[in-house]
């Protein structure tokens, strides 16, 4: 049974909505309030992206990565693009 070929989000739009996320901590004051509307918004961002349980799931940490204290720096966005693509690339070479 063949499964539906995972879509791949751009890579450059990946990094940039991690480097929007990043940004927060150009003006420390603000940091954690803006992520306050940041992080929702990139949860759902993520889920429109990714889709499916990967998109669920993927949202979920999203949001927490966004709204929890010094944890920006981690890149969500791209760390997904690198787990859907290598199951792409695994798609292509299984059909």
């Amino acid at each position: 049974m063949n499964k539906i070929k995972p879509v791949v989000p751009n890579i450059f739009l990946c990094i940039g909505l991690d480097l929007v996320g990043m940004a927060t901590y150009l003006i420390p004051a603000l940091a954690e309030v803006t992520d306050l509307v940041w992080a929702p918004v990139s949860a759902m961002i993520f889920y429109a992206l990714f889709g499916g349980r990967m998109g669920k799931l993927g949202g979920v940490l999203n949001f927490l990565e966004e709204i929890i204290p010094f944890t920006d720096i981690i890149p969500t966005f791209t760390i997904a693009w690198f787990i859907r693509k290598k199951e792409s690339d695994k798609w292509l070479t299984e059909n």
